[in-house]
């Protein structure tokens, strides 16, 4: 039965429950990380009937041209936001990194989960079991279809060679060991991590090597506004540190005007009440870059009684991050500006103009 847009059932015994639709991409790694924070939500409130709707979205069905290419924005999340958009869901769990840094109006991102480890790791053939990037043959192909990875590595090891490859988590693996095209590919360690094939990775990739996209690691939930209680309900997810984090590298992003189509990186701590947060552009074959360094103080020690008061209801870059402070949330926004605008002045605008055209016409 339906009461105006909530869903109830009634059990055997005449007991009505509240039942809360959350919605995922069908891919095995995006049920696992649903099942994951629909785990946490039935700890919390137990009472309560979660009941799972998986979609195919129309990044899972384009799998023959690379992400950058099909410029559309929200590649992994219109359809899910359809369904949110007509009470078909109620809460949709996405990886953050897949969700652009302006939503669409009357939806917001209501918790940001403790980030996963943020950083990319190697999978290599079979056949190069035990080595590292840095030992593979001259032209050996790496496959990623990501414009920031590729940037990063053809700067770092100029004696590899870049190709797309596409499609999830077990499709990619299966095109590495199966056929002879790659000797590595690249992913993001989180998402290998939470599938349970750690054995798999024989390189994480520090900062040094690959700096991560915005987001990259975390988990967020998004809701429809203005559902209260839902977006009080999930809050209890946020993990601070990462909410400001993201909050940060969301802003940097939105002031560059960056996304799928342009190599951005950003590689950001938390330590001692301070956000440390580097931001890099690069052009498409990374001999051309820019990269600095910036930090901002999130302490609530020395906030005013005026800086209390800010609003955490707010939200920020697509955020709406409740039971975190909004003074350390507009802190994290304004790190990302500066940050933006540090780049911009230093000539970021016409590196990423030209990755884009160029981007464009390969």
């Amino acid at each position: 039965m339906a009461d105006g847009p909530y869903k109830f059932i009634r059990d055997g015994d005449g007991k009505v429950s509240r039942v809360i639709r959350v919605g995922t991409r069908k891919s095995q790694l995006a049920r696992i990380q649903t099942d994951s924070i629909v785990e946490k939500l039935k700890g919390l409130h137990p009472d309560v009937n979660f009941e799972i709707v998986a979609m195919s979205t129309t990044g899972d069905k384009i799998l023959d041209t690379a992400l950058s290419k099909i410029g559309e924005k929200s590649l992994f999340t219109k359809e899910l936001e359809n369904a949110l958009e007509k009470n078909e869901v109620d809460l949709v769990v996405h990886s953050l990194k897949d969700l652009p840094t302006v939503l669409p109006v009357g939806f917001t991102i209501g918790a940001v989960l403790k980030r996963e480890n943020p950083y990319d790791a190697v999978v290599l053939h079979p056949k190069n079991k035990g080595k590292r990037l840095d030992a593979l043959v001259n032209k050996s192909v790496i496959g990623t279809s990501s414009l920031r990875r590729a940037a990063q590595l053809k700067r770092r090891f100029p004696h590899l060679e870049f190709k797309d490859i596409r499609g999830n988590l077990n499709t990619r693996l299966k095109k590495l060991d199966e056929k002879d095209d790659f000797s590595a590919i690249v992913l993001a360690a989180a998402g290998l991590r939470r599938m349970g094939w750690e054995n798999r990775i024989s390189q994480i990739l520090g900062p040094e090597d690959c700096m991560y996209a915005v987001g990259q690691g975390a988990l967020a939930v998004e809701v429809r506004a203005r559902d209260r209680d839902i977006l009080e309900m999930v809050s209890v997810l946020n993990d601070s540190d990462t909410v400001l984090s993201c909050i940060a590298e969301r802003a940097f992003l939105k002031h560059l005007e960056g996304g799928c189509s342009v190599p951005v990186a950003v590689y950001t701590e938390v330590k001692n009440s301070q956000i440390y947060m580097t931001g890099a552009v690069f052009s498409l074959d990374g001999s051309d870059s820019l990269k600095e360094t910036m930090q901002t103080s999130i302490s609530s020690d020395n906030q005013t009684e005026e800086q209390e008061k800010v609003d955490e209801k707010v939200q920020r870059v697509g955020i709406t991050a409740l039971k975190v402070s909004g003074a350390a949330q507009d802190a994290a926004v304004k790190l990302g500006v500066d940050l933006g605008n540090l780049l911009l002045s230093k000539g970021a605008k016409e590196i990423l103009t030209v990755a884009r055209q160029l981007n464009d016409a390969r």
